[in-house]
C-alpha cells in the first residue's frame, strides 16, 4: 500500500513533543511490513546540516493558496526503508522557532496545499494521506476536491489523527476565501463553521475518511465536554468513523540493555546496573548518595493540564514520606517553576529542580529513579510512562488517556500490574497512591521488581499499533 504521512515535525530531523515522536516511528513500522511509506514535512531552519547534507534536491513548483503562488521546492532523504519529503520555502519556515507565529495559519494553510500538490510533481500514487493535528487538517478538506483533479490523488482516501483536541486552528471566518481558497459552501456546521469561527480540526473531523485518536480511552473521553475543548458534538457526530489506536514508542530507542545514555546497561533479568543509574543520577543531580531512598521523577512540560497543581500542593507531603528524593525536569509556567525552586532550597540532598529541557538528563532521569510521577489531568496517549516502565522505573498515573491505557493498577493480592493509580484529580488520592508505592518500595522489594519485570516486558512497540492502521488503511481504500 502506498501511504503518504504528513506532520509538521518528525523525530529526527525536528521536534517539540510527541506528534514528532509518533512521525519519526510509526511511518517505519508501516514500512517494515512491506508499505511504500513516505514522509512529508516542513524543511524549517532548525533542522540540521548533518540531514540537509543527506538531502537530494528532486524539484519545485508554485503552490495555490488562494490567490497567491508561493514557491515550494521539494528534497528528498530516505532513511530506514522511509521516503522523507521535505518542503522548502524560506518565507514560511526559515524562522527560529516552528510554532507561535502570527502567520501560522497562513503557513500551514501553504504546507497542506503542497502537501496535496506534491504528488502530481513526483509521480507518486498515495492510497491514504494520513494526517495529523490541526497544521494539517485542511488536506482532507482539500482532497475532497482535487482527487477528482490530480491523476495522482484519483484513488486517495485520507486518515486524520487527533493527537490533543486542544489545539483546533481557530481562525475567524475572513480566511476562508482569501487565506485558504475555499469556496463559502465549505463554511457551514458540518464542515468548517464553528460559533461564526473557521475551525480547521472541526473541519478535518468532518473531511476525513476515517479518524483516529492516540489512544482507545482518548477517544471515549473525547465524547465529554471536560476533554473536548468544544468539540464534544463533532466527535458525537462522527463516532462511526472515530477510533483511538495507542501510540507505541521506539522500543530500540529506548532500550537500557543497550546502555545509550546510561551509566550502567540493564535489562529484566539483570537489574544490577539500574543501581548504577541510581547512583550517577543522584551524583548528577546533587541528591544525597543512598541507594535506599526511593527516587520520584517528574519529566513534563510544567503545566496546569499535565497536574502540576496537584503536585505543588503536595511538595511537603510528599517530602515527609520516608526518606524519598524527588527530581523534576521540564519547563513551563512560572509558578510551577518557581515552586520547584524553592523545594530545591528548602530540602537541599533530597530535591533537584532543572528547569530546563535536557535529553541527557531525561534518560539518566529514566534509567536511575525509582518512581515516575503523571498526574496529568488529560493525558491524550503520553509516551513518557511507557519509557518509564522501559527503564523500570515504575508509574504512578491518574486514570485518563493513554495512562489508563498502559498503566495497570498494583494488585496486591494477585502481584499483577505494572504501577499505581487514581481515578480523581485530587491531591489526597495522589498521595494516597504514592504512600502506597513508597511502603511497597520499602517493604517489599520482591513485589516491587515485579512491577519493574512487568514494565520492562510489556510491548509497547508500534507492531500492533501498525497493524490496526493497516486495518483501517485497508477498510476505506477497499485494498
Amino acid at each position: 500500500m502506498n501511504i503518504l504521512f504528513a506532520s509538521s515535525e518528525v523525530a529526527p530531523f525536528i521536534k517539540t513533543g510527541g506528534l514528532a515522536d509518533v512521525a519519526g516511528s510509526l511511518p517505519k513500522a508501516l514500512a517494515a511490513m512491506g508499505n511504500d511509506v513516505r514522509v512529508i514535512l516542513p524543511l524549517y531552519e532548525g533542522i540540521s546540516q548533518d540531514w540537509r547534507s543527506q538531502m537530494t534536491y528532486l524539484c519545485n513548483f508554485h503552490v495555490h493558496l488562494a490567490w497567491r503562488t508561493p514557491y515550494c521546492g521539494i528534497f528528498e532523504l530516505q532513511r530506514d526503508g522511509v521516503t522523507y519529503y521535505f518542503v522548502d520555502n524560506e518565507y514560511y519556515f526559515k524562522r527560529s522557532q516552528i510554532y507561535g507565529h502570527y502567520d501560522d495559519g497562513e503557513r500551514f494553510a501553504f504546507f497542506s496545499r503542497a502537501i496535496i500538490e506534491t504528488p502530481g510533481h513526483i509521480g507518486f500514487w498515495p492510497d491514504v494521506i494520513h494526517c495529523n493535528d490541526w497544521q494539517t487538517a485542511l488536506v482532507p478538506i482539500y482532497l475532497l476536491e482535487e482527487r477528482h483533479v490530480v491523476p495522482e490523488l484519483r484513488g486517495a482516501k485520507s486518515v486524520y489523527t487527533i493527537h490533543n483536541i486542544e489545539y483546533q486552528g481557530r481562525y475567524g471566518s475572513q480566511v476562508l476565501k482569501d487565506l485558504l481558497g475555499l469556496a463559502p459552501g465549505y463554511f457551514n456546521e458540518h464542515m468548517l463553521e464553528y460559533h461564526g469561527d473557521v475551525n480547521l480540526m472541526k473541519g478535518a473531523i468532518y473531511a476525513a475518511d476515517y479518524v483516529t485518536t492516540v489512544s482507545p480511552t482518548y477517544a471515549q473521553e473525547l465524547q465529554y465536554a471536560f476533554y473536548a475543548h468544544g468539540l464534544e458534538g463533532v466527535v458525537a457526530d462522527n463516532r462511526n468513523k472515530i477510533r483511538g489506536i495507542l501510540n507505541g514508542i521506539d522500543t530500540e530507542l529506548y532500550n537500557p540493555a543497550n546502555g545509550n545514555g546510561l551509566a550502567a546497561a540493564f535489562n529484566p533479568d539483570d537489574l544490577a546496573g539500574k543501581q548504577a543509574c541510581k547512583a550517577a543520577l543522584q551524583q548528577a543531580c546533587g541528591l544525597n548518595q543512598d541507594p535506599d531512598a526511593p527516587i520520584i521523577a517528574c519529566i513534563s512540560r510544567l503545566v496546569k493540564h499535565k497536574g502540576f497543581d496537584l503536585v505543588t500542593s503536595s511538595i511537603h507531603d510528599i517530602m515527609s514520606m520516608h526518606n524519598v528524593q524527588m527530581v523534576v525536569l521540564g519547563t513551563g509556567d512560572w509558578n510551577y517553576e518557581e515552586a520547584f525552586r524553592h523545594a530545591a532550597a528548602q530540602y537541599p540532598g533530597r530535591f533537584a529542580a532543572h528547569m530546563m529541557y535536557s535529553a541527557s538528563l531525561s534518560t539518566a532521569i529514566y534509567g536511575g529513579a525509582d518512581l515516575f510521577l503523571m498526574p496529568s489531568e488529560a493525558e491524550p496517549c503520553g509516551l513518557s510512562q511507557m519509557i518509564a516502565m522501559r527503564y523500570g522505573t515504575v508509574p504512578v498515573v491518574r486514570e485518563t488517556g493513554g495512562l489508563k491505557d498502559t498503566v495497570w493498577p498494583y494488585n496486591k493480592f494477585t502481584g499483577q500490574g505494572r504501577g499505581f493509580t487514581f481515578a480523581n484529580i485530587s491531591a489526597h488520592d495522589m498521595m494516597w497512591v504514592l504512600h502506597e508505592a513508597v511502603d511497597l518500595y520499602h517493604n517489599n522489594p520482591k513485589a516491587w521488581r515485579g512491577l519493574m519485570h512487568a514494565g520492562m516486558t510489556a510491548d509497547f512497540s508500534w507492531n500492533k499499533s501498525a497493524d490496526e492502521y493497516l486495518e483501517i488503511y485497508g477498510w476505506i481504500t477497499g485494498k
